[in-house]
Parts: C-alpha cells; sequence; structure tokens
C-alpha cells in the first residue's frame, strides 16, 4: 500500500529516506574529491619546459622546434617532470586485503639529465633528420594516413622502431600499484632514457661523452637507500634500442656505443633492450613497438577479428632489402627464392626505394600472406616480426637469437605453435629443401591453427596508447612488469636464503 499511497501524493512518507539515501551515497565521493584537491602538485623542473642556453651548444644556436611539435614535445617534457610525483595505489579488497601486496611499483625521481633533457635535445640527436617529429603524441609519433584502408582509423602513428624509452616510461605511469613508499616495492623502475642517450653520441669520437650519462646514473642511483636494500638487484630500466649500441668492449674513442653494460652495477640489475646479447643473463628483450597503439580494448578486439577474415592470397612474401656487404646473410638467397615464385610475394628495398619508407606498404603485403620470411638484417632481430604477427602472418625465423632466445616474456615456449624455423645453414648450404618447398608441405589446418595463435598474441605485443588505459586486455608493458616482479621475487628469495645460511 506504500507504494501505491505515494504514487498518489503520499510522497511526504518517502522524502526523508530519499534524503538520507543521497547523502549516503554522495558522502564517499566528496571525500574523494577533497583528498584530490587536497593533494600536492610537483612543479616541472624550469629545465624542462624550456629549450638548452644556446652557450650549451657549439654553434650558439637556439634549438627550435617547428610550433605543432614544440608544444607536444613541451607537454612531454612536463609530463617527465610531474612523473616525480607518483600516486599511491589504495586497490584494498572488499575483505580489506590489499590487492597490489606484492606488485607494487616504485618509480625513481631522477634529476632531468637523465630523462627529460635528454628529450630537449631531439632536434640534434641525428646528424642527418630531427627527431622530434617521432615524439610527438605522448613518443607515438603522427597519426598515420589510413587513405588505402590498410590500417584502422584510428590507433595507428608513425612509431619509431627505437622510440621505446619514453612510450615505456609514459606507460609505467599508468600501473595500477605505484607507490612513493619503496620500502613497499616488489622492484624499482629507473626512468633513464638510455637509447635516446645513447644515440646522442653514436656518431662521436669522445668515448667520455657517450658514457657520461651512464657513468653518472650509477653514481647517482648507488648512493641512494631505494639501492641498498638489495643492491640494485630490484631496480630495472630500458633501452629501447639493441643491447649491442651499450656493450662497447674498449675505451677507444672510435669503436661503436657506450660501456652502459660494462658498469658493475648494471650487472646487478634488469635490464630491457628490444634486443639482447647471447651471453649474458641480466638484460632481456621486449617487443619492437609497432605502428597500432591501442586505446581501447575494443580497437583490439575489432583488429583481431579483422585479420581473422583476411584472404591471404600468398604462400609466404618477404618484405626488405638484401646486405651486400655482410658475407653471413642469407637475404640475397630469399629474395631470390622469392623473385622465381608465383606462391610468393616479394617487396625489394633497394637504396633510396619510396615505397619502402611507407609503413602501409609493408602491413599490405604481411596481410595477404599465410606466412613471413624474417631472416636477421643488421642484427639478429626485426621490428618487422612484429608488424608481421600483428597482420596475422605466421613469422619463419632462420636464427635462434632472432625470437626464441629473445622475447621469451612475450612469445609461447612452444615455438612450434606461432612459427617456422628454418636453418641458415639449409639456406646458405641448399643441401635441404627449400623455404617454398618447407612451408608447402604443412597441412592447411596446422597452418590456420599457427594464424589464430599468431593473432592471439597480438594484445601482449603491442605498446598501449599512453593517453588511454584498456580495459582488460594486458599490453607488452603490463607483461613486462609483471616478469620484472617475478625475478626480483626469486632473487629476493635466493638472498633471503643466502642470509638466513650464513652466506654473502
Amino acid at each position: 500500500m506504500e507504494r501505491t499511497t505515494a504514487a498518489h501524493g503520499g510522497g511526504a512518507r518517502w522524502l526523508p529516506r530519499l534524503v538520507l539515501l543521497a547523502v549516503l551515497s554522495a558522502t564517499p565521493w566528496l571525500l574523494i574529491v577533497y583528498c584530490h584537491r587536497a593533494a600536492p602538485v610537483r612543479a616541472p623542473h624550469q629545465s624542462l619546459v624550456t629549450a638548452s642556453p644556446a652557450s650549451d651548444r657549439e654553434d650558439g644556436a637556439q634549438p627550435r622546434f617547428p610550433s605543432v611539435q614544440e608544444q607536444q614535445v613541451k607537454k612531454l617534457l612536463i609530463a617527465s617532470a610531474a612523473g616525480g610525483e607518483v600516486r599511491r595505489s589504495t586497490d584494498v579488497g572488499v575483505a580489506g586485503e590489499d590487492a597490489c601486496r606484492g606488485r607494487y611499483l616504485y618509480v625513481h625521481d631522477l634529476p632531468p639529465r637523465f630523462n627529460a633533457d635528454i628529450l630537449a635535445d631531439c632536434k640534434h640527436w641525428y646528424p642527418w633528420i630531427d627527431m622530434c617529429q617521432y615524439l610527438v603524441n605522448g613518443g607515438l609519433g603522427a597519426p598515420l594516413d589510413n587513405a588505402d584502408g590498410v590500417f584502422a582509423d584510428e590507433g595507428w602513428y608513425a612509431t619509431d622502431h627505437f622510440g621505446l624509452d619514453v612510450i615505456f616510461h609514459a606507460r609505467v605511469r599508468q600501473y595500477d600499484c605505484l607507490t612513493n613508499d619503496s620500502s613497499r616495492a616488489a622492484a624499482v623502475f629507473v626512468p633513464f632514457y638510455a637509447g635516446f642517450d645513447v644515440v646522442r653520441n653514436l656518431w662521436s669520437n669522445n668515448a667520455t661523452a657517450k658514457d657520461a650519462a651512464a657513468v653518472e646514473l650509477v653514481d647517482w642511483l648507488t648512493q641512494r637507500p631505494e639501492w641498498r636494500a638489495m643492491g640494485g638487484r630490484d631496480h630495472f630500466f630500458m633501452s629501447g634500442r639493441t643491447a649491442w649500441d651499450h656493450q662497447r668492449q674498449t675505451d677507444s674513442d672510435s669503436e661503436w656505443g657506450n660501456k652502459l653494460l660494462r658498469l658493475p652495477a648494471v650487472w646487478n640489475m634488469t635490464v630491457l633492450f628490444v634486443e639482447k646479447v647471447p651471453w649474458t643473463d641480466f638484460d632481456f628483450a621486449v617487443p619492437y613497438p609497432t605502428y597500432f597503439h591501442p586505446a581501447k580494448d575494443a580497437d583490439v578486439l575489432q583488429w583481431q577479428q579483422r585479420m581473422r577474415g583476411m584472404k591471404r592470397e600468398f604462400l609466404f612474401s618477404f618484405a626488405g632489402g638484401e646486405r651486400p656487404g655482410d658475407p653471413n646473410s642469407i637475404r640475397h638467397h630469399l629474395i631470390r627464392e622469392c623473385g622465381a615464385s608465383s606462391f610468393c610475394n616479394l617487396v625489394q628495398c633497394r637504396k633510396g626505394e619510396k615505397r619502402c619508407l611507407i609503413p602501409s606498404t609493408f602491413m599490405r603485403v604481411f596481410q595477404g600472406a599465410r606466412f613471413c620470411l624474417q631472416p636477421p638484417g643488421d642484427t639478429y632481430t626485426r621490428r618487422s616480426a612484429f608488424d608481421a604477427i600483428l597482420a596475422g602472418c605466421v613469422p619463419v625465423f632462420f636464427h635462434q637469437d632472432s625470437a626464441y632466445r629473445q622475447y621469451r616474456w612475450h612469445l609461447p615456449g612452444d615455438r612450434d605453435s606461432y612459427s617456422v624455423f628454418i636453418s641458415e645453414e639449409d639456406v646458405r648450404s641448399g643441401n635441404a629443401s627449400s623455404v617454398e618447398e618447407t612451408l608447402r608441405r604443412i597441412p592447411q589446418e596446422v597452418a590456420e591453427r599457427m594464424t589464430e595463435t599468431v593473432i592471439g598474441l597480438i594484445p601482449r605485443l603491442v605498446y598501449a596508447d599512453p593517453r588511454s588505459k584498456l580495459e582488460t586486455l594486458r599490453d607488452a608493458v603490463d607483461f613486462t612488469v609483471e616478469a620484472v616482479i617475478d625475478r626480483v621475487s626469486k632473487l629476493r628469495k635466493e638472498m633471503d636464503r643466502g642470509a638466513s645460511t650464513g652466506g654473502v
């Protein structure tokens, strides 16, 4: 009867209850707003938002970006500065359990000379190109034109394949379990832009200049209380380049790269590269960044569905150029075989080939083939392998260090489930079956199952747009952070066991 009476003018009986419910509902939100407004905000260091003084440059010229790029890079520098004030997770379960226990991440607030100041000099990293254009949109680069329909209309960018330093850092800032208390941290992230730093001096003939930032970083870290907790074994950092750029063996001015990997303190840390060196156990490889940076789950799911529906007219494909100066390269063998086969789609990239500078050229080729050949290039690994997987094309590797010994955190242990392996020696000698014969022997149902496995790997191999956040899917950064924490946890247990038994 209460409901009938209220509906016909008896609302006075319900009003006090409604007011009470409204007050109770609003109270938590008012507390949240109050706490948010009361939280201190750290102002960015002035050097992060202004260009370097003219006196710092040999030519006396003030660095200057085109107006649009300048504004976007400044936003990125301000974000780097603000990164020192880390949000603290309040993710507590219904029963009062801390859902972040064992997963907390502490991020060092580095002096700007180790990250933001490096970004500010992006115009001068390379002698022949202004790299500031690749730092817009949070480090993703400019949006790609989808006039020919190869990409999706959103989420695709002209990302530099060595541009992971800033993307990874930005994604770490989104991590659910960040803390300002290093004693609670399962791992400690060091936002040193090691890849961007080394490239500034790759063409220099001054070994001291090449090593300066890395040496200074180690000096800074080892004096910190956070370092002393585990002697740096809980620390990790990222270089968006290959490890080969950081393992100079002598102090010769003319030798390539810096000596980052020769610094004893670095041996205690976990170091991330897009390609590791085969003989060390403290560095790990993470996927190259592709052109795809989804902002939401639907972007990934729709792309996967689209790749499942692709008509793959060619059995296999190869996109790339020869390496005439490399006697160990098998690329000329593959180019010759692919070019002579009606089952293969070849894009041969010669010097100055304009179409090979257009991302859609490769994606179109990969989308139309069942298998994509991925021989070593300048190093063992290729970004192309991840572009191929993104296109639903099963990669064909010719060297163990092109994938299997590299991306163990991100690729399945069963290599036959997602790839084909053909030994370089077999290709070089010509004694074994041709690439085409090997691939044609794979049953149709097996090839289709491999394609489905490859498409299923896409979420864990892409780097989500750091300006957004995926709802339920986990991207390459999520898998990486989880693996780092697991590694640190094992190291911590080993240290505890050693301490309990009187070991050093």
